[in-house]
């Protein structure tokens, strides 16, 4: 990529995030006197401004191939970016606190693309790490486990059972009987009193129940059997007709 003089003032101004900013100490490199400057770090190239509001960078410092460490000099909070290589050159610069400098040292040492080379490099070795822990934690499959999956259309298979029925009561004298709450069985106390050992209000009197009224009340037990069996016929079928529309719409059209 050709850069020039024009490309570089253009990017160091325009509107794009900057990775850091801020006055910095610059010294000189025949001069060891520190003049204040304004220094932009956008990527790996760090440009600095005579001005906070100048239109075109003084220079610029291409951060490749270089380490930032701290040094003494006779201004505090001073740091300098140095160069592989005997004729390099080595920038000297110092901050205003401890916090700036702390900052720009870091913002520089994590500006070049070896570092972001080693930063890539590891990710994609967790990563790698990560996917062998779920390979392995799902057995081995590569396949995503599914929410749900069909049965085999098999006729053996697709069949299912339905679910039981409530088991029906015994009867007597063919009449179900349905109290079958716990202590139902136990014979009936004739003492007239409960419990506690206190007395039991009086029992009403009894109707007395009529010749007509008993014969209807016995047609009714003798029709109540078959009744139940129809009726229980009925509801059962009903029962398998819906619970086998709902199975095929849940498995869906066949291909």
């Amino acid at each position: 990529m050709k850069l020039n003089e024009r490309s570089l003032a253009f990017y160091a101004t325009c509107d794009s995030p900057a990775d850091n900013s801020g006055f910095l100490y610059k010294r000189g490199e025949r001069h060891t006197a520190y003049h204040r400057r304004w220094f932009v770090l956008k990527g790996n190239m760090l440009f600095y401004f005579e001005e906070r509001d100048s239109r075109e960078p003084v220079g610029v410092i291409v951060l490749e191939g270089c380490n930032v460490e701290l040094c003494d000099s006779a201004e505090g909070f001073a740091f300098a970016i140095r160069f592989g290589g005997t004729k390099s050159r080595t920038y000297v610069l110092a901050a205003e606190s401890q916090a700036a400098m702390e900052s720009w040292v870091k913002s520089l040492s994590r500006a070049s693309f070896d570092y972001m080379r080693l930063v890539v490099r590891e990710l994609e070795k967790q990563l790698q790490e990560m996917s062998r822990g779920l390979a392995g934690g799902c057995g081995g499959s590569r396949e995503p486990p599914g929410p749900w999956k069909p049965k085999p259309s098999g006729p053996e298979q697709s069949r299912e059972r339905l679910p039981a029925l409530p088991a029906v009561p015994p009867k007597e004298n063919g009449c179900a009987v349905w109290n079958n709450v716990l202590g139902a069985d136990r014979l009936p106390d004739t003492s007239g009193r409960d419990e506690e050992g206190s007395p039991r209000p009086p029992l009403p009197p009894r109707r007395r129940v009529s010749n007509g009224e008993a014969a209807r009340a016995g047609a009714a037990v003798a029709e109540s059997p078959s009744t139940f069996c129809r009726l229980h016929e009925q509801y059962s079928r009903e029962v398998a007709r819906l619970r086998q529309d709902w199975q095929q719409r849940r498995r869906g059209p066949r291909p």
